[in-house]
């Protein structure tokens, strides 16, 4: 068995920052934790221990080294090991970045109704290079167009913004010094100077500019108009289309920012909004989690990993502290 020699000592040896695991002992590990035949109960803080504390990559070869030994897989394992909102971090934290966003876009879209707020907040988050690769990876795993999808299920302005969004080309830098003016100025006429708003102009240069071209652009643009970009926008559209036009200034403003915002609005009344709690900590915690714990305090006053502790418990609430990574 693989629980041969692997004893509580042996375990906190490994998991030491001054043991170097390898993945065959980590893979072992995990097995003693979900299906060891000596016991008859699952091992939640182990898993917790060698999944949230390892690299996508490492987790990968942990799980390449477990089917090679256990014969089955480690990802089904763990299905039928553990439940709930932990069930819900572990295996997302089993996919890829992208993966992992491709799978909260379809779960968005499938069935009955739309969830809303999870496709603005991955789609009008995401840079470029990140979409590229959710649209890639959404075809290798659902063998659908990631546009086609998002068509079907969204209408209305709110669906050609995420569609122009979700077909962003190559990732660019480029300040276009000659349009900044101009943009603004089109914003600023596309808007709150007319009656009505030309939403085809704002999605038009929202999502074919480069993020530090729109920085100077929504800079100019208070030089035209009496409210900045995130005011025009409450003042212009309401419903799902305002919601992703804000968040697209506000990830382009400071993208860090908004995600810590997000924390805070999940977690600022009793208990917490799981779902967005655990898809920005999941999402981001190879990404930009520490600058989003900064924000964090920076803006409210508290450690980020201080607000996780009080608003979560048990399993689930261990899962996202050691993914937070540290108390500021």
């Amino acid at each position: 068995m693989f629980s041969s020699g692997f004893s509580k000592c042996a375990f906190k040896l490994i998991l030491s920052k001054t043991y170097c695991a390898t993945k065959e002992e980590e893979c072992a590990m995990v097995h003693f934790s979900v299906e060891d035949s000596a016991k008859d109960w699952v091992d939640e803080q182990t898993i917790i221990d060698v999944l949230t504390k390892r690299t996508y990559n490492q987790r990968r070869e942990i799980a390449f080294a477990y089917e090679r030994r256990a014969k089955k897989d480690m990802i089904s394992a763990l299905k039928g090991a553990l439940s709930g909102s932990l069930e819900t971090v572990i295996l997302g934290l089993m996919k890829s970045t992208a993966q992992y966003d491709a799978s909260e876009i379809k779960a968005s879209i499938k069935g009955l109704g739309t969830d809303e707020e999870s496709l603005i907040d991955i789609l009008c988050s995401r840079s470029n290079a990140e979409l590229m690769e959710i649209r890639k990876v959404y075809k290798e795993l659902f063998k659908k167009d990631l546009e086609k999808d998002v068509a079907g299920d969204t209408s209305g302005d709110f669906a050609k913004l995420l569609l122009a969004l979700a077909k962003r080309a190559e990732p660019s830098s480029v300040i276009d010094y000659q349009k900044i003016d101009e943009d603004a100025r089109a914003l600023y006429d596309a808007g709150v100077k007319r009656k009505g708003t030309d939403v085809k102009c704002w999605i038009s240069i929202m999502s074919e500019r480069s993020v530090p071209h729109l920085q100077k652009v929504f800079e100019r643009y208070k030089s035209y108009s009496p409210y900045d970009m995130q005011e025009s926008i409450r003042k212009e559209v309401k419903g799902d289309l305002e919601k992703s036009f804000l968040t697209l200034v506000q990830c382009f403003e400071n993208k860090q920012l908004y995600f810590a915002n997000r924390l805070q609005d999940a977690m600022k009344s009793k208990g917490a909004k799981e779902k967005v709690l655990t898809r920005i900590t999941v999402s981001r915690c190879e990404v930009d989690l520490k600058k989003i714990r900064q924000e964090f305090r920076a803006h409210h006053g508290k450690s980020l990993y201080q607000t996780i502790a009080e608003h979560t418990k048990g399993d689930y609430q261990r899962a996202l502290l050691s993914l937070c990574g540290g108390d500021d």
